[in-house]
């Protein structure tokens, strides 16, 4: 006979009151967390014959996944390619910040910059749980500097490199370390990438395709190669040409290698991508849309002028450029107003929104058997949120790590 005890004696909470988004459909349940991990009632009911210890009231919201942003340059004054001896205290500022915003994990993104600053930084980033000290970090995202000149953007020229003889080891003396990167993004089209993809793949490391003038062709052998990803579509790549499509020409590509699925990143901003170029990419592969922030310093602060690695930056409303220049560099969108904005230009459902900032980006890391769902065992890591999708809410591993104030409303 199974006795009448909990196998655990941690307390289990269930959430009531709520729609949950499991199996792409938010379904009205009740959602149990117990050591920070979604429980199946079922087994608590069956086999341990437990039950809540404490009730929480939801009150009719959705509850969805936690938002994972892989491309974030810094935020509220902290710009994460400047090497500062408070690097850490700078990184810190930002995942407690960004919680607000619904994030609950992210990749710390450098832009191009000196050798020098890849040595000093990567070394004080590290892989780390989310928790009441903020979002969790998954890695770091290196954007550059093995990138097209010609479609540099905001990077500075005079840092961008090319893969030598050495093509790997050009790429470790650059950055120092791998140990605690997730991503990387280069461009195809560069000499001796594929071995490079090859290798970065084999480490476990997701190779993105970005900054770049490549062809379709050159794009769908970086992908056979292990590519999975591209960098803010649309944005620093050959627009798209009816009888050569460039990059874009992956999200309905027939050279996609059996089983694998490439991910692409959108700024959905309303600055870097016309509402119809969002409807255009996501009709064409709605499950491959991640949406990303590519927030720089300036995100949370006023308009005036701020850092994005080595160059500088003047933001103007929503607008940000390289100072002097119409040079679109970053933006100052927080993720939650990427999800709201995402639904409104697509009309796309409410869960195809949520799932975009947290499923999709869980899928292209290969994480998703623990974060981006609410399927039993993964994380509790998860959002409260109203149906006009303002988060209310935030919830890592269980714990309520922010929350709306109410009383000044």
């Amino acid at each position: 006979m199974p006795s009448n005890k909990s196998v655990s004696d941690a307390p289990i909470v269930q959430f009531t009151n709520c729609r949950i988004l499991r199996d792409h459909q938010l379904q009205r349940e009740d959602l149990w967390v117990r050591e920070g991990k979604i429980l199946n009632p079922e087994k608590l009911f069956f086999d341990e014959k437990g039950s809540a210890d404490v009730q929480l009231n939801c009150k009719d919201s959705i509850i969805a996944p936690g938002f994972i942003d892989v491309q974030i340059n810094g935020g509220f004054g902290v710009d994460f390619s400047l090497a500062t001896d408070d690097f850490k205290s700078g990184i810190d500022l930002v995942s407690q910040k960004i919680l607000s915003h619904g994030v609950t994990s992210f990749c710390p993104t450098l832009v191009t910059s000196p050798p020098s600053v890849y040595h000093q930084v990567l070394p004080q980033i590290s892989v780390r749980n989310g928790g009441a000290h903020g979002a969790g970090i998954l890695g770091a995202h290196l954007e550059g500097p093995f990138i097209s000149k010609e479609k540099k953007g905001a990077h500075p020229e005079h840092c961008l490199r090319t893969f030598e003889a050495g093509a790997f080891q050009d790429l470790l003396v650059t950055y120092g370390s791998l140990d605690c990167v997730q991503i990387v993004t280069l461009a195809p089209e560069m000499r001796r990438s594929s071995e490079v993809i090859r290798e970065l793949t084999k480490r476990g490391i997701c190779v993105s395709l970005g900054h770049s003038v490549a062809n379709l062709s050159q794009a769908e052998e970086a992908v056979q190669h292990g590519a999975t990803f591209i960098t803010h579509l649309f944005n620093a790549m050959l627009p798209f040409h009816h009888r050569d499509p460039g990059i874009v020409g992956l999200l309905t590509s027939d050279k996609i290698p059996a089983g694998r699925r490439v991910f692409y990143g959108m700024i959905s901003d309303g600055i870097h991508t016309n509402p119809a170029a969002l409807r255009i990419a996501h009709r064409a592969h709605p499950k491959g849309l991640v949406l990303v922030t590519d927030a720089i310093a300036g995100m949370g602060l006023a308009p005036g002028r701020h850092t994005l690695g080595q160059q500088v930056v003047e933001i103007d409303g929503l607008n940000t450029y390289i100072a002097g220049t119409k040079t679109l560099s970053g933006s100052v969108a927080t993720m939650d107003t990427c999800v709201r904005h995402f639904q409104e230009a697509t009309g796309c459902s409410v869960e195809t929104a949520l799932e975009a900032a947290s499923l999709h980006p869980a899928q292209l890391l290969g994480i998703e058997h623990k974060k981006g769902t609410l399927n039993y065992d993964s994380d509790a890591d998860f959002l409260m949120l109203n149906d006009s999708l303002y988060v209310q809410a935030t919830y890592i591993a269980g714990e309520e790590v922010w929350r709306q104030d109410v009383s000044g409303m």
